[in-house]
């Protein structure tokens, strides 16, 4: 580290800030509105409220394991006489709350089977094949 570049100055709280020579800040150039950021989250409340979600009864996991899907139900390749046409993507993702959701639905069968010590295979669905 060079020392030249830098000097050891002290404020009236008795501590030491490094300052560069070269950097010149000016506060007044500095506006208040820069500053201030405004955020828009109206589901941050429920987002939260998902997150913080206990699951303490082996009933009320399985009813989320049972509300939830395991796969997005919207998705589907369409065919005619065997041929796919064409493919419809997955749009639960488009759900502002899918990875809350997804997340609560983790820990429900995490529970069942860590607590409760349950199979939770009966909670995935089988490929049609």
């Amino acid at each position: 580290m060079d020392s030249s570049r830098y000097e050891i100055s002290t404020t009236r709280f008795e501590s030491f800030i490094w300052i560069s020579k070269e950097v010149n800040v000016d506060i007044k150039a500095v506006s208040w509105h820069s500053l201030i950021k405004i955020q828009f989250a109206p589901l941050l409340p429920l987002r939260r409220w998902l997150n913080s979600f206990r699951i303490h009864n082996p009933k009320t996991a399985r009813t989320i394991c049972r509300m939830i899907p395991d796969r997005c139900p919207f998705e589907r390749t369409v065919t005619v006489f065997g041929v796919p046409i064409f493919k419809i993507p997955p749009l639960c993702k488009l759900n502002p709350l899918y990875q809350e959701l997804v997340n609560l639905r983790f820990r429900a069968l995490c529970y069942l089977a860590d607590e409760c010590g349950e199979d939770v295979s009966v909670y995935f669905s089988c490929p049609k094949w």
